[in-house]
């Protein structure tokens, strides 16, 4: 399950994993519109922003644990985010969201405040950009807006260490 092993202490990222052609859909929109210099991660849905690095093995276990043998999460793009100078998509998942809130009662003490503070899961395609290129993608996104499957492939935990990402571990519902 280990993609990669720690260089040293780095806070942890979670992420949910989307399938092959919503992921390709959803980077490509990325692609496009984030600002190139600061698009350093693919397209993801971020479950946990910050967990400590010591919490690595526990938090593989329950991954896994989450994922072996157990469907893939039904997941929805439900509407389209106005991220103030940026766009992105809200996922409405309710058994991803089950997910998370098991692991959020796991690590509950130990969680940073922006996890603490509520899980509003989305995927950004923009960010960072002046108020009215964000606006015109926020208008361009939502005309003829209509809710699509999503497919939640699995679960991945990341090194974070300033940069692009350092993978730590997959886990591939079934």
């Amino acid at each position: 399950m280990t993609a990669g092993q720690p260089t040293g202490p780095a806070p942890i990222i979670v992420t949910a994993l989307f399938g092959t052609e919503d992921f390709a859909w959803l980077d490509g929109l990325r692609r496009r519109h984030f600002p190139p210099e600061r698009n350093v991660v693919p397209a993801h849905c971020t479950l946990f922003h910050h967990l400590a690095p010591e919490l690595g093995p526990e938090l593989k276990q329950r991954l896994s644990a989450a994922t072996r043998g157990v469907p893939a999460p039904a997941a929805q793009i439900a509407g389209v985010l106005d991220l103030g100078g940026g766009v992105g998509f809200r996922i409405e998942s309710e058994a991803l969201g089950a997910v998370r809130a098991d692991l959020a009662e796991a690590f509950a003490p130990m969680l940073v405040p922006q996890d603490r503070a509520g899980w509003r899961p989305h995927v950004t395609v923009q960010n960072k950009v002046a108020r009215p290129e964000a606006k015109a993608l926020l208008d361009e996104l939502r005309s003829g807006f209509e809710r699509r499957p999503l497919r939640i492939a699995g679960l991945a935990s990341w090194w974070y260490r300033g940069g692009p990402w350092e993978a730590y571990s997959r886990h591939m519902f079934a």
